[in-house]
């Protein structure tokens, strides 16, 4: 018998939060167009920087990544913003819209003891756990949460695998032990995140909203690379994980 409860494991941003408001804050400055390809930018510049910082196993907290991408992101649209819109975007992360399928698969969640819920984030405690109490549509359901588990501790970003055995341990699991392993179910809509939690040996479901399907080449084995579960909808997820 596994010695911790199967756990969902939701990434924030990405999966649970979007930031399509992000584009509209943007917009206030550059017009839509301008904004959506900097807001794009941005994301990219989010994420890879985190990913070069692992590599050159340097540690730099996700909100000062946040705030590098962005002036890269505006720098690469030769735009400007002064410190204080700067500063403002930066608290725009604060108050993130929920996707659609969101609130169904909480009212569900909710009604499912036998699951327990954590949010998993590169984001700092501070960043991720304002995220979720101050969004205008997941604060209501922040209670859910058991626990918001960040990278913070190990000082490396996913999909590095200290980050995943971490939140197994997190969780009250051995990450020496396939069943606690097992156990853990990491939801997210970021295709390099699935690959670094098959990898460390969890489950993972993708949420593949725009439905084109898993295409991530790098790894073709389904044990260490794959999704244990695709899905094309949020409130998909728990109706599997619960009849596995």
């Amino acid at each position: 018998m596994a010695s911790i409860r199967t756990t969902l494991a939701f990434d924030a941003y990405g999966t649970l939060l979007s930031t399509e408001s992000i584009a509209k804050k943007l917009a206030s400055h550059f017009g839509r167009d301008k904004a959506k390809v900097i807001a794009t930018t941005w994301r990219r510049y989010q994420l890879e920087y985190t990913w070069r910082l692992n590599s050159m196993k340097v540690y730099e907290d996700f909100t000062t990544i946040t705030r590098r991408s962005l002036r890269h992101a505006l720098a690469e649209s030769s735009v400007e913003l002064n410190e204080q819109q700067v500063e403002e975007m930066m608290e725009a992360y604060d108050s993130l819209s929920v996707f659609p399928d969101v609130a169904t698969t909480m009212e569900t969640l909710q009604a499912n003891p036998k699951l327990r819920a954590v949010v998993f984030s590169n984001g700092t405690r501070r960043m991720v756990t304002s995220s979720v109490k101050n969004s205008p549509d997941l604060a209501k359901y922040s209670h859910i949460f058991e626990d918001v588990v960040v990278v913070d501790d190990v000082q490396v970003f996913k999909p590095a695998p200290e980050t995943y055995l971490h939140l197994v341990r997190k969780l009250g699991g051995d990450p020496s032990k396939l069943e606690d392993l097992a156990q853990v179910w990491l939801v997210s809509g970021n295709p390099f995140d699935i690959l670094g939690a098959r990898h460390a040996g969890l489950n993972a479901i993708y949420v593949d909203r725009a439905g084109v399907g898993w295409q991530d080449a790098l790894v073709d084995d389904e044990d260490k690379g794959r999704p244990t579960k695709i899905v094309t909808s949020l409130d998909q997820v728990i109706s599997h994980v619960a009849h596995v």
